[in-house]
């Protein structure tokens, strides 16, 4: 499985912030696989059914219980570990909560960054930081042609916003401190609609197609008509460890922005994802309600993935059915241990690889 990455990471010490996230512990899961020395940096996690919880990482990883907005504790984290790559996946994630939380979300999103990116600068051990981002990071005109790396940057809500200014921040601290072959080299990653077993953050369409269809209660859609580039879990993740390969082994020659995005076909309606879903649930209903406020949502936004496909070597590989598939494959653990529920997290991981690797 490792060849796809060079097989840098056997071995290696690797950071992940965020790692009790919903993606950040995907990513340690897979680094895991590779025979990893995993080191993760995360507040803890919010519930018992988060995914670091349901896997049981806390038992095979190195986790600290650390706030990205501290920059002593941040350094202390890289100074003792000595990481020799950085997933850089800590953040406020949620637009929603952004509205309610505006200082807390530029607080954690931009200066989070700036903490990781100054630590590595002071730690010549990290040859590789690749910072994930968000698809809301560019400037949304609702254009019918797809966003590349070279686009306008911005945001007008605080979420976006500040995920603009974690790319400009990452700009500039490449142009003025990792512009040479001596130290890191660092990367953005944009991808954004990523779904997948063990998120239970709250007003994400899938985990509120999982509650209400295990509830028996209809699905409630605020934005039916609103068109996103889902992608499961393994897709963007797949793309950030080439990436991070690619650095750790070809320095700056891969560094600066990159989209990491689904097949065109899924890029459908949260109506169309709420029926699949459902159809595959096998039971249940929705309604269509009210958004409840006057925050706008862009109707629409894809993300051109040219640059990865042709420069990294990366494209997609699931269809929209079995992106829905393998999400609700994974949501239904229940009965399961940790033990079981991690091997069957490994055991996707398995089947995507091998699907990647025959269209090679």
């Amino acid at each position: 499985m490792g060849a796809i990455f060079k097989n840098v990471f056997e071995r290696e010490t690797i950071l992940v912030t965020g790692d009790t996230g919903f993606k950040g512990s995907w990513l340690a899961i897979w680094l895991l696989n590779l025979g990893a020395n995993v080191i993760g940096y995360s507040l803890p996690p919010k519930t018992a059914k988060d995914n670091f919880e349901l896997c049981g990482l806390s038992r095979k990883m190195t986790h600290i219980d650390g706030d990205v907005r501290k920059y002593d504790s941040v350094r202390t984290a890289l100074s003792e570990h000595k990481p020799s790559i950085v997933f850089h996946l800590a953040a406020q994630a949620l637009v929603l909560d952004s509205y309610n939380q505006p200082r807390y979300t530029y607080d954690t999103n931009i200066m989070g960054t700036a903490n990781v990116l100054e630590a590595v600068r002071q730690e010549p051990s990290t040859k590789a930081v690749v910072n994930v981002t968000s698809d809301k990071c560019y400037e949304n005109k609702e254009w019918v042609h797809s966003y590349r790396e070279t686009d306008p940057l911005g945001g007008k809500d605080p979420y976006s916003a500040s995920k603009a200014a974690s790319e400009i921040l990452t700009q500039s601290y490449i142009s003025s401190f990792f512009n040479n072959d001596d130290g890191a080299a660092i990367a953005s990653a944009r991808a954004g609609n990523v779904i997948g077993g063990g998120d239970w953050a709250e007003n994400r369409i899938f985990p509120d197609c999982v509650r209400a269809l295990t509830r028996d209660t209809p699905v409630v859609i605020r934005h039916p008509n609103a068109v996103r580039p889902w992608q499961h879990v393994l897709e963007p993740l797949s793309g950030y460890l080439r990436l991070a390969s690619l650095l750790y082994t070809d320095g700056t020659r891969y560094s600066g922005a990159w989209n990491f995005g689904p097949l065109m076909k899924n890029m459908v309606t949260v109506k169309q994802l709420v029926e699949e879903t459902i159809r595959q649930w096998g039971q249940g209903g929705y309604v269509v309600a009210n958004a409840g406020n006057n925050r706008k949502e862009a109707a629409l936004l894809s993300l051109d993935i040219s640059k990865a496909v042709n420069s990294l070597g990366w494209q997609p590989v699931l269809d929209f059915s079995q992106t829905v598939q393998f999400t609700i494959e994974e949501y239904k653990t229940h009965n399961l241990s940790a033990e079981e529920v991690f091997d069957q997290r490994v055991e996707h991981i398995a089947r995507y690889t091998k699907l990647r690797e025959s269209l090679r």
